[in-house]
């Protein structure tokens, strides 16, 4: 999976090729990488998706590993708390019917969201361990 923040796109690939690509919303403060719990970015780097919750209130989500140890690294020479439960979602029961509109902003805290209908098709695509590429 790679998704590049300055286009709000995610790409599922194969063979080092997009097969699907869908649009995103980001965390409200989408340029520069996470820093600190509470900062409202996306994370850029190398991660792994590495857990489910089928039971989300953001309908469905999928953890990425947020914060590997450079993150914590960083965050520690900082004095701040790196943060994390960054996932991939859909949407809160609240904003459900806004469909694909939801990406007309960037509203989240740090996740990457799609709709209901994006977060079935990638669910049922991706495996867990699955690597994952944010780039900025």
């Amino acid at each position: 999976m790679v998704v590049v923040k300055s286009k709000r796109e995610l790409h599922l690939m194969h063979d080092g090729e997009p097969f699907r690509t869908y649009k995103v919303a980001l965390g409200a403060r989408p340029t520069g990488h996470k820093e600190r719990q509470g900062d409202n970015r996306t994370p850029e780097g190398q991660y792994v998706l590495d857990r489910r919750n089928p039971g989300s209130r953001f309908y469905k989500s999928i953890h990425i590993s947020y914060p590997n140890a450079d993150d914590r690294s960083a965050a520690r020479a900082r004095g701040v708390d790196p943060g994390g439960l960054i996932m991939i979602h859909g949407l809160a029961p609240e904003i459900r019917d806004l469909g694909p509109d939801h990406r007309l902003w960037d509203w989240t805290n740090g996740c990457i969201a799609v709709t209901n209908r994006e977060m079935d098709e990638i669910w049922g695509f991706i495996d867990m361990g699955t690597p994952i590429e944010i780039r900025p």
